[in-house]
């Protein structure tokens, strides 16, 4: 059985136009998925309705608490004394995301509690994606 942690936390979504809008999203991590972490987007805030899930590694998040990072289609850097910006590009525009920084670092707490560092079980992941891959 699956473990996962879920934690509502507020962000404001800063759009193209300069606007700030508050919206809560949620911080999610599978213990079946250890490497990576997800921002889950409210439907209110995606052109087609739908809820938008956001998919990177636990140590970019790690990482950009502390410096700027990222590369690809996901950037986070901190911005101030309290406050991480995440930057997600996507094929039909890209967001920008501040948090606070304590939300990001409770919710990371909480993953390594659940999967410390370096003990990954990466085993379930590959089977599944080598299930995937030649199903």
């Amino acid at each position: 059985m699956s473990v996962s942690l879920h934690q509502p936390t507020r962000a404001r979504l800063i759009t193209p136009e300069r606007q700030e809008r508050d919206l809560m999203v949620t911080l999610r991590y599978d213990a079946d998925d250890p490497l990576a972490v997800h921002v889950v987007f409210p439907v209110e805030v995606s052109r087609d309705g739908t809820e938008v899930v956001w998919t990177f590694g636990r140590e970019l998040l790690e990482t950009g608490l502390r410096i700027p990072t990222g590369c690809g289609d996901v950037h986070i850097w901190p911005c101030g004394r309290a406050r991480t910006v995440l930057e997600v590009h996507a094929p039909d525009g890209m967001a920008l995301v501040q948090f606070d920084e304590a939300a990001l670092r409770r919710f990371l707490v909480r993953t390594y509690a659940l999967v410390p560092a370096g003990q990954e079980d990466l085993g379930p992941a590959v089977e599944r994606g080598l299930s995937a891959l030649f199903a």
